[in-house]
């Protein structure tokens, strides 16, 4: 075991070095480019299509509202509160400007994946829209490519029982336990009924619970940070100093900090909004497959905003109270540093913050990431293995609620980062076509791209 170990710590050092991060940013960067900046320059354009888009507009399963909602209750989870935290606890506060760095380049990549799986999505036997990866590869490119598409099914469905499932169970077992003295099979339990009360419903029902939860409690989660922002305003020309300064200057130890060199925040600000986010990473664009809408160009312009809510909105939100409370520099790490951060800014009722906070997100992260490893099963042993793995994923549930997931935590990081290189690699042979749709596009409504 000591072994297998070892060698998937050594896989992990390798897909998640610089290297990789090199390329999920340097694709995204070539992306906004070749878009001449489009993403940043439409943004008011994406939110009033999302207004739009809370009906169908096309063909498709789910409302275009729903398809993104859908895809954040995938990406907001643990990453948006423990991620943010362990990227400050080892990058130190310059790891949020690299997070925010990873988000703006972020959009294009988010934008691109979900041009693309509208472009080259499916009809299954049961009249569903599938899409994403596999098959923008699979109907996008040259057959002599085909196997990219089935790696990337494979990691997806392998890796969603860690990061998109017992991970997440675990995340919201141990605060709930902290602050509640709950155990944790009876929270795995409650999660396991609760969502399988969800996914019977498959995506229509995940959507329709996504596109109410997600914004409720996101909006609730920003509002209470805010608050706290205010409360400590004096401290945030400081905090935005450090957080600037260290992102391009080593930061010495203090407290409970062990002190971070100018690698390390850009190590870990990227790789955590990487993990918060999933730019790059091709899940979400099988989410946004089912959207009920005739132009990729549109739910392309409507999935960028993802990356926008989760990592510039919501994880901002988390980076800054942390800094800005000066908890940072005693040695918490994690949820825990988190916890305390709103707790010394509101006492007696941060801490519920939180935990509540983490818990919902969780929780949708679990059902969002449900629908991505569904597909990527579908994808590759049709839709008699649906039903399976409903019952495998509810399962899962309490059992990573209760297991010690350090190697879990590790297969599952790891297999995202195999997600990510056939994904990559398509974005970029396919960009030709996102570039054509977006002028396209654009042309017709009669202003340039």
């Amino acid at each position: 075991m000591q072994f297998l170990t070892d060698l998937i710590s050594s896989i992990n050092g390798i897909v998640w070095g610089p290297l990789m991060l090199l390329l999920i940013l340097g694709t995204g960067l070539y992306l906004m480019a070749g878009l001449s900046f489009m993403p940043l320059r439409r943004i008011s354009y994406s939110f009033k299509l999302l207004w739009r888009g809370r009906k169908k507009q096309g063909e498709g399963d789910i409302a275009p509202f729903n398809a993104l909602m859908t895809s954040l209750s995938a990406t907001i989870g643990t990453g948006n509160i423990a991620g943010v935290a362990t990227a400050i606890f080892l990058g130190g506060p310059g790891a949020l400007f690299w997070m925010w760095c990873t988000a703006l380049v972020g959009m294009a990549t988010k934008y691109a994946e979900a041009v693309l799986a509208v472009k080259y999505r499916e009809v299954d036997s049961s009249g569903c829209h599938i899409g994403g990866p596999m098959f923008y590869i699979k109907n996008g490119l040259k057959s002599r490519w085909a196997w990219l598409g089935t790696c990337f099914a494979i990691f997806g469905a392998i890796a969603g029982f860690g990061i998109g499932n017992t991970i997440q169970a675990n995340s919201v077992a141990d605060v709930i336990n902290d602050t509640f003295a709950v155990p944790h099979i009876v929270t795995g339990i409650i999660m396991a009924i609760l969502a399988a009360m969800v996914l019977i419903g498959g995506i229509k029902r995940i959507a329709n619970v996504a596109g109410k939860l997600v914004p409720f409690m996101a909006v609730a989660y920003v509002v209470a940070g805010l608050f706290i922002l205010i409360i400590n305003i004096e401290t945030l020309p400081h905090t935005f100093s450090l957080i600037f300064t260290h992102a391009f200057t080593p930061i010495a130890a203090t407290g409970g900090f062990a002190g971070a060199a100018v690698w390390a925040a850009i190590r870990f600000g990227v790789a955590r909004g990487i993990f918060s986010n999933e730019a790059g990473l091709g899940s979400a664009p099988i989410a946004h497959a089912a959207a009920a809408t005739n132009n990729p160009v549109q739910q392309g312009s409507i999935a960028m905003l993802g990356t926008f809510i989760d990592t510039l909105i919501i994880c901002s939100i988390t980076g800054l109270v942390i800094i800005s409370s000066g908890v940072w520099t005693q040695g918490e790490t994690g949820a825990s540093l988190s916890s305390a951060a709103f707790e010394s800014a509101l006492p007696g009722v941060g801490s519920y913050i939180v935990t509540i906070g983490l818990s919902i997100f969780a929780f949708t992260t679990i059902l969002g990431w449900s629908f991505y490893s569904e597909k990527c099963v579908e994808y590759l042993i049709g839709e008699r293995g649906i039903k399976p793995f409903r019952v495998l994923w509810i399962l899962a549930v309490p059992v990573g609620a209760t297991a010690n997931l350090e190697f879990i935590w590790l297969v599952a990081d790891t297999l995202n980062a195999l997600m990510a290189l056939p994904n990559l690699i398509a974005l970029i042979l396919l960009s030709p076509v996102v570039f054509t749709l977006t002028k396209q596009h654009f042309k017709k409504q009669g202003v340039s791209d």
